[in-house]
């Protein structure tokens, strides 16, 4: 928790540090609404900046809240900034009352650069906002905002290093440069040289099997001279598979289905569901990834003091709970578990005979929960979804004593936090992994 702590409290000195500059030793107040402008672009700035460390997958950045929380966090700040930096021109237009910053045409280069970079970052931001809406594939708009990210950066910089007032500080200068300087070099390790680096030692496809009509699980062996990395049960790691010429070349996040204890192979089990993801079947064995991970703080290990457990968990979200469930029985764990199941019909069911297997095994003590909206006749489990009345009824008499974790499409997550919470289940016990981190 106190890392969690460290890092915000780290976060806010930096973002806020030109405002002290600029108020100590800076050019004297111009009037509430025009400073109130002036310290909006300022921190504006800053938190750009910064957002190239926060996508930047740093783990000393990541470890202390999961990838998945940082990126949300990541999408809400460039909100914040963006509104910090178009009310930046306003409100000087009020301080000075005059409406020339804004609809003047005779305005020096920098202003107009600015502007320029004002409606990019609101285009930007609304792009990331609505991708799924337009049609826009993932890899697609993951390009084209690396790509405006980096016109951005250079935009504003330009902009903030010619026509800002309180550049002329010289201990703004020093930091506007080092923060610049700093965030351009993590923008071309990310992107350039970290990837160049993994392709050069890539994992080797071992497997490939169909677990389900459109669920696929690729087995992967360590490069030679290499081991398996350590991981906790529950984490993902991003892969970009090399195979057959025609075949899509893309970077995408799965979660490691496999148990840490097993150190031979890494496995993700992925569906189906996607453009890039139809081709799953058809990589073979031979063929070469890279891995870039682990990631995330999805994992039963972070809690040892958790030791009555429910999963609720829908479609292809059993991959992190599975890897759990088999680290638990590869390390003899006799941990109290209810694993609520929940999918449409039972041919949608993953590691159906694997989990029946640890179901009739002692560790854990897996209370095995199927659930399907639109059974098969003569299906003898449960119908429906899952809801309040089921989830108590398996959970009690001690609910109380329990720890959920969940991991579904995002309605499903949301609907049974809803319920949990109504229960009165403490927040520190439920436990959630995020799908998209565009969500």
């Amino acid at each position: 928790m106190w890392r969690g702590t460290l890092r915000v409290v780290l976060y806010l000195l930096i973002v806020t540090l030109p405002v002290f500059l600029a108020t100590l030793w800076g050019k004297e107040a111009e009037g509430i609404v025009n400073d109130m402008g002036r310290n909006f672009a300022l921190i504006g700035f800053m938190i750009l900046m910064v957002q190239f460390l926060i996508a930047a997958r740093i783990k000393w950045i990541e470890r202390a809240f999961g990838l998945d929380i940082l990126m949300r966090y990541h999408k809400s700040m460039a909100l914040v900034a963006a509104g910090f930096l178009i009310l930046h021109p306003i409100l000087l237009a009020i301080g000075h009352r005059s409406w020339r910053l804004l609809i003047g045409l005779d305005l020096p280069w920098p202003i107009w650069v600015g502007k320029a970079a004002l409606v990019l970052l609101f285009v930007h931001v609304l792009l990331s906002l609505y991708q799924g809406r337009i049609g826009l594939t993932f890899e697609k708009w993951r390009f084209g905002h690396d790509v405006v990210a980096a016109v951005l950066l250079v935009l504003i910089f330009l902009h903030s290093w010619v026509a800002g007032d309180d550049l002329e500080l010289h201990s703004l200068q020093i930091l506007w440069l080092c923060i610049s300087l700093l965030a351009a070099g993590v923008y071309i390790y990310h992107r350039f040289i970290r990837p160049s680096r993994l392709r050069r030692h890539p994992y080797r496809v071992e497997a490939v099997s169909k677990e389900t009509r459109d669920v696929w699980t690729v087995e992967l062996a360590s490069p030679p001279g290499e081991n398996i990395g350590d991981y906790l049960p529950g984490q993902f790691h991003f892969l970009t598979f090399f195979r057959a010429p025609g075949l899509p070349e893309e970077e995408h996040h799965w979660t490691i289905s496999s148990s840490p204890a097993q150190k031979e192979r890494i496995s993700s089990t992925i569906k189906a569901s996607g453009d890039f993801t139809q081709t799953i079947g058809q990589t073979q064995p031979g063929d070469t990834a890279a891995v870039h991970g682990p990631f995330g703080r999805f994992s039963y290990v972070l809690h040892p003091e958790e030791k009555d457990l429910v999963f609720l968990v829908g479609g292809i979200g059993i991959t992190p709970v599975m890897a759990m469930l088999r680290h638990m029985r590869d390390m003899g764990d006799d941990r109290s578990v209810i694993l609520f199941y929940a999918n449409k019909n039972a041919d949608q069911i993953v590691f159906r005979e694997e989990l029946n297997e640890i179901a009739a095994g002692s560790r854990p003590k897996l209370t095995l929960v199927h659930v399907l909206s639109r059974p098969d006749p003569g299906w003898a489990g449960e119908k429906g979804h899952l809801d309040r009345e089921r989830i108590e009824a398996y959970c009690k008499p001690n609910v109380e004593t329990k720890s959920f974790y969940i991991c579904g499409p995002r309605k499903m997550a949301e609907g049974i936090i809803t319920i949990l919470e109504e229960m009165g289940i403490p927040k520190v016990r439920i436990h959630q992994e995020m799908f998209s981190f565009l969500d």
